[in-house]
Protein backbone atom coordinates (compact mmCIF):
# COMPACT_ATOMS: atom_id res chain seq x y z
CA UNK A 1 0.00 0.00 0.00
CA UNK A 2 0.95 3.83 -0.50
CA UNK A 3 0.73 6.28 2.36
CA UNK A 4 -2.68 7.28 1.27
CA UNK A 5 -4.12 3.86 1.22
CA UNK A 6 -2.71 3.41 4.36
CA UNK A 7 -4.51 6.29 6.10
CA UNK A 8 -7.39 5.22 4.51
CA UNK A 9 -7.26 1.71 6.10
CA UNK A 10 -6.05 3.07 9.25
CA UNK A 11 -9.40 5.25 9.05
CA UNK A 12 -11.27 2.09 8.42
CA UNK A 13 -10.44 0.31 11.49
CA UNK A 14 -12.12 2.51 13.57
CA UNK A 15 -15.14 0.77 13.83
CA UNK A 16 -17.79 1.82 17.17
CA UNK A 17 -18.10 -1.35 18.88
CA UNK A 18 -15.13 -3.27 17.51
CA UNK A 19 -12.11 -0.88 18.45
CA UNK A 20 -8.60 -1.14 16.63
CA UNK A 21 -6.16 -2.27 19.21
CA UNK A 22 -2.83 -0.66 19.40
CA UNK A 23 -0.33 -1.84 21.66
CA UNK A 24 1.79 1.37 21.45
CA UNK A 25 5.39 1.07 20.47
CA UNK A 26 8.27 3.42 20.56
CA UNK A 27 11.09 2.35 17.83
CA UNK A 28 11.82 0.21 15.31
CA UNK A 29 12.45 -3.00 16.91
CA UNK A 30 8.94 -2.78 19.03
CA UNK A 31 7.48 -1.84 15.84
CA UNK A 32 8.44 -5.32 14.23
CA UNK A 33 7.75 -6.80 16.98
CA UNK A 34 4.10 -5.79 18.00
CA UNK A 35 3.53 -6.84 13.73
CA UNK A 36 4.98 -9.26 13.92
CA UNK A 37 2.46 -10.89 16.66
CA UNK A 38 -0.36 -9.53 14.97
CA UNK A 39 -0.90 -6.06 15.03
CA UNK A 40 -2.98 -4.58 12.24
CA UNK A 41 -1.69 -1.07 12.63
CA UNK A 42 1.08 0.98 14.79
CA UNK A 43 1.07 3.76 17.03
CA UNK A 44 3.70 5.59 19.22
CA UNK A 45 3.25 6.74 22.95
CA UNK A 46 5.45 9.89 23.02
CA UNK A 47 6.02 9.04 26.65
CA UNK A 48 7.41 5.54 25.63
CA UNK A 49 9.43 7.45 22.71
CA UNK A 50 10.95 10.20 24.88
CA UNK A 51 11.95 7.62 27.63
CA UNK A 52 13.72 5.03 25.05
CA UNK A 53 15.91 7.84 23.85
CA UNK A 54 17.08 9.40 27.32
CA UNK A 55 13.85 11.82 27.41
CA UNK A 56 11.23 13.08 29.36
CA UNK A 57 7.50 13.46 28.20
CA UNK A 58 6.23 16.80 26.98
CA UNK A 59 8.11 17.69 24.09
CA UNK A 60 11.86 17.06 25.47
CA UNK A 61 12.52 15.06 22.78
CA UNK A 62 14.20 17.15 20.06
CA UNK A 63 11.95 17.47 16.80
CA UNK A 64 14.31 16.15 14.79
CA UNK A 65 15.04 13.01 16.35
CA UNK A 66 11.36 11.81 16.42
CA UNK A 67 10.96 12.20 13.07
CA UNK A 68 14.25 10.27 12.37
CA UNK A 69 12.94 7.64 14.51
CA UNK A 70 9.48 7.80 12.28
CA UNK A 71 11.54 7.02 9.57
CA UNK A 72 12.91 4.03 10.84
CA UNK A 73 9.30 2.90 12.05
CA UNK A 74 7.92 3.20 8.84
CA UNK A 75 10.75 1.64 7.33
CA UNK A 76 10.59 -1.63 9.69
CA UNK A 77 7.01 -3.04 8.77
CA UNK A 78 4.44 -2.34 5.85
CA UNK A 79 1.68 -1.61 8.56
CA UNK A 80 -0.01 2.31 8.96
CA UNK A 81 1.55 4.06 12.07
CA UNK A 82 -0.12 6.61 14.14
CA UNK A 83 2.30 9.25 15.83
CA UNK A 84 2.16 10.61 19.08
CA UNK A 85 3.11 14.11 18.25
CA UNK A 86 1.72 15.98 21.92
CA UNK A 87 1.17 19.72 21.34
CA UNK A 88 2.86 19.49 17.53
CA UNK A 89 5.65 21.46 19.27
CA UNK A 90 4.16 25.09 18.69
CA UNK A 91 0.89 26.73 20.27
CA UNK A 92 1.00 28.22 16.71
CA UNK A 93 -1.80 26.67 14.38
CA UNK A 94 1.19 27.33 11.36
CA UNK A 95 3.75 26.44 12.97
CA UNK A 96 2.19 23.35 14.50
CA UNK A 97 1.15 21.92 11.04
CA UNK A 98 4.38 22.56 9.06
CA UNK A 99 6.25 20.44 12.06
CA UNK A 100 2.72 17.48 11.49
CA UNK A 101 4.38 17.97 7.68
CA UNK A 102 7.45 16.51 8.67
CA UNK A 103 5.26 13.50 9.73
CA UNK A 104 3.69 12.79 6.76
CA UNK A 105 6.90 13.36 4.72
CA UNK A 106 8.40 10.86 6.72
CA UNK A 107 5.75 8.43 6.20
CA UNK A 108 3.13 8.62 9.29
CA UNK A 109 -0.72 8.65 8.51
CA UNK A 110 -2.25 9.87 11.87
CA UNK A 111 -1.10 11.83 14.63
CA UNK A 112 -2.74 12.43 18.73
CA UNK A 113 -2.99 16.02 18.72
CA UNK A 114 -3.41 17.08 22.48
CA UNK A 115 -5.29 20.26 23.74
CA UNK A 116 -3.32 20.23 26.94
CA UNK A 117 -0.97 23.50 27.53
CA UNK A 118 2.42 21.28 27.20
CA UNK A 119 4.27 22.27 30.41
CA UNK A 120 1.56 23.99 31.79
CA UNK A 121 -1.48 23.57 33.91
CA UNK A 122 -5.09 23.21 31.72
CA UNK A 123 -5.71 22.94 28.31
CA UNK A 124 -6.28 25.30 25.60
CA UNK A 125 -9.81 27.10 24.78
CA UNK A 126 -11.75 25.06 22.24
CA UNK A 127 -11.37 28.22 20.08
CA UNK A 128 -7.99 27.86 19.83
CA UNK A 129 -7.55 24.31 19.74
CA UNK A 130 -10.01 24.08 17.03
CA UNK A 131 -7.68 26.98 15.04
CA UNK A 132 -4.98 24.59 15.68
CA UNK A 133 -6.67 21.18 14.45
CA UNK A 134 -8.01 23.18 10.98
CA UNK A 135 -4.20 23.87 10.00
CA UNK A 136 -3.19 20.30 10.33
CA UNK A 137 -6.48 19.29 8.09
CA UNK A 138 -6.04 21.97 5.43
CA UNK A 139 -1.95 20.99 5.61
CA UNK A 140 -2.50 17.36 5.18
CA UNK A 141 -5.30 17.77 2.41
CA UNK A 142 -2.45 19.91 0.60
CA UNK A 143 0.01 17.03 1.06
CA UNK A 144 -2.72 14.43 -0.30
CA UNK A 145 -2.82 12.32 2.77
CA UNK A 146 -5.87 11.57 4.44
CA UNK A 147 -4.34 12.43 7.78
CA UNK A 148 -6.24 10.47 10.65
CA UNK A 149 -6.10 13.59 12.81
CA UNK A 150 -6.78 11.76 16.72
CA UNK A 151 -7.25 14.92 18.99
CA UNK A 152 -7.01 14.77 22.98
CA UNK A 153 -8.45 15.80 25.29
CA UNK A 154 -6.31 16.06 28.43
CA UNK A 155 -9.44 17.18 30.81
CA UNK A 156 -9.55 13.68 32.39
CA UNK A 157 -5.86 13.14 32.39
CA UNK A 158 -5.64 16.66 34.15
CA UNK A 159 -8.23 15.29 37.18
CA UNK A 160 -6.80 13.03 39.63
CA UNK A 161 -9.70 12.54 41.29
CA UNK A 162 -12.09 9.99 39.37
CA UNK A 163 -15.25 11.17 41.10
CA UNK A 164 -15.18 14.33 39.59
CA UNK A 165 -15.27 12.90 35.32
CA UNK A 166 -18.75 13.06 35.32
CA UNK A 167 -18.38 17.05 35.87
CA UNK A 168 -16.30 17.07 32.77
CA UNK A 169 -18.84 15.22 29.92
CA UNK A 170 -20.18 17.77 28.93
CA UNK A 171 -17.13 19.97 27.82
CA UNK A 172 -15.55 17.16 26.79
CA UNK A 173 -18.50 16.56 24.34
CA UNK A 174 -18.35 19.77 23.43
CA UNK A 175 -14.95 19.46 22.78
CA UNK A 176 -15.61 16.23 20.45
CA UNK A 177 -18.32 18.06 18.45
CA UNK A 178 -15.64 20.92 17.97
CA UNK A 179 -12.68 18.87 17.20
CA UNK A 180 -14.90 17.39 14.41
CA UNK A 181 -15.88 20.45 12.94
CA UNK A 182 -12.63 21.15 13.09
CA UNK A 183 -11.68 18.18 10.67
CA UNK A 184 -10.38 15.54 13.34
CA UNK A 185 -10.95 11.93 12.88
CA UNK A 186 -11.05 10.68 16.06
CA UNK A 187 -11.23 11.71 19.79
CA UNK A 188 -9.37 10.42 22.17
CA UNK A 189 -10.11 10.89 26.35
CA UNK A 190 -7.14 9.62 28.39
CA UNK A 191 -7.66 9.07 31.92
CA UNK A 192 -11.36 8.33 31.35
CA UNK A 193 -11.90 4.16 32.97
CA UNK A 194 -15.83 4.53 34.48
CA UNK A 195 -17.21 2.61 31.40
CA UNK A 196 -21.09 4.33 32.31
CA UNK A 197 -18.91 7.93 30.93
CA UNK A 198 -17.57 5.78 28.16
CA UNK A 199 -20.58 4.33 27.03
CA UNK A 200 -21.96 8.17 27.36
CA UNK A 201 -19.34 9.99 25.58
CA UNK A 202 -19.20 7.40 22.68
CA UNK A 203 -22.97 8.01 22.18
CA UNK A 204 -22.43 11.88 21.97
CA UNK A 205 -18.99 12.09 20.15
CA UNK A 206 -19.49 12.23 16.32
CA UNK A 207 -16.03 11.02 16.41
CA UNK A 208 -15.02 7.40 17.14
CA UNK A 209 -13.56 7.44 20.80
CA UNK A 210 -10.24 6.37 21.79
CA UNK A 211 -9.70 4.98 25.34
CA UNK A 212 -6.58 4.33 26.97
CA UNK A 213 -6.16 0.92 28.58
CA UNK A 214 -4.59 1.30 32.22
CA UNK A 215 -4.79 -0.25 35.09
CA UNK A 216 -8.32 0.00 36.52
CA UNK A 217 -10.12 0.92 33.16
CA UNK A 218 -12.50 -1.40 31.68
CA UNK A 219 -11.77 -4.84 29.80
CA UNK A 220 -11.66 -4.55 26.09
CA UNK A 221 -14.85 -6.97 25.58
CA UNK A 222 -16.38 -3.86 28.23
CA UNK A 223 -15.19 -1.23 26.15
CA UNK A 224 -16.13 -2.75 22.70
CA UNK A 225 -19.76 -2.79 24.19
CA UNK A 226 -19.94 0.52 25.52
CA UNK A 227 -19.13 1.42 22.17
CA UNK A 228 -15.52 2.41 21.63
CA UNK A 229 -13.58 2.62 18.60
CA UNK A 230 -10.03 2.47 19.44
CA UNK A 231 -8.01 1.11 22.60
CA UNK A 232 -4.46 2.31 22.86
CA UNK A 233 -1.82 1.53 26.07
CA UNK A 234 -0.12 4.51 26.51
CA UNK A 235 2.82 4.27 28.35
CA UNK A 236 2.60 0.75 29.93
CA UNK A 237 3.66 -1.63 27.19
CA UNK A 238 7.38 0.49 27.95
CA UNK A 239 7.09 0.58 31.51
CA UNK A 240 6.22 -3.23 31.77
CA UNK A 241 9.21 -3.90 29.67
CA UNK A 242 11.65 -2.29 31.33
CA UNK A 243 10.60 -3.02 34.76
CA UNK A 244 11.30 -7.31 33.19
CA UNK A 245 14.11 -6.10 32.30
CA UNK A 246 15.32 -4.12 35.52
CA UNK A 247 14.40 -7.42 37.29
CA UNK A 248 16.21 -9.56 35.05
CA UNK A 249 19.52 -6.99 35.38
CA UNK A 250 19.13 -7.50 39.10
CA UNK A 251 19.09 -10.93 39.13
CA UNK A 252 22.51 -10.81 37.31
CA UNK A 253 24.16 -8.34 39.40
CA UNK A 254 22.72 -9.86 42.37
CA UNK A 255 24.63 -12.94 41.85
CA UNK A 256 28.07 -11.39 41.41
Amino acid sequence: MNQEERAIAFTALHRKGDPVILYNIWDAGSARCVAEAGAKALATGSWSVAAAHGFADGQKIPLALLIEIVREIVAATELPLSVDFEGAYSEDPAQGAANAAQLIDAGAIGINFEDQIVGKAGVHAIDKQTARIRAIREMAERQGVPLFINARTDLFLQESDAARHAGLMDEAIARAEAYAEAGASGFFAPGLADKELIARLCAASPLPVNVMMKPGAPDLKTLAAAGVGRVSYGPFPYRAMIAWLRGEAEKVYRTK
